[in-house]
């Protein structure tokens, strides 16, 4: 029986996406992702900046300078990931949370949209 139970376990593990929500958080659907990204500059509090080109280019600009190129995707669920020049990935989701957009990354880190 014990050796059943990853099996029963794994299908669960597939609809946990990964992000770490708060109670508040409003999901924005893929259609308030693509209206608020594709084409635009978003600008984050901390100082960085992203760039999602309607093409599926990206940039992120940081703080002090430099710049880190890639291509995105938007999934049907509003989900954001990110394929660096340099190999590396990432996958983020936008939320609103307190009045405010937020993104959060799958390691649970938030950061506050500029408006």
């Amino acid at each position: 029986m014990r050796y059943l139970l990853p099996f029963v376990l794994m299908p669960g593990l597939g609809l946990a996406d990964g992000f770490a929500l708060l109670k508040d958080d409003q999901l924005l659907s893929r259609q308030e992702v693509v209206e608020m990204t594709q084409g635009h500059l978003v600008e984050f509090f901390e100082g960085g900046q992203s760039r999602y080109s309607a093409g599926g280019a990206y940039s992120y600009t940081y703080q002090g300078g430099g710049t880190a190129f890639g291509q995105y995707e938007i999934g049907p669920d509003g989900v954001i990931c990110i394929v660096f020049n340099n190999g590396r990935d990432r996958c983020d989701r936008f939320v609103r949370s307190h009045g405010r957009l937020v993104m959060i990354t799958q390691l649970g880190d938030r950061y506050p949209i500029r408006p």
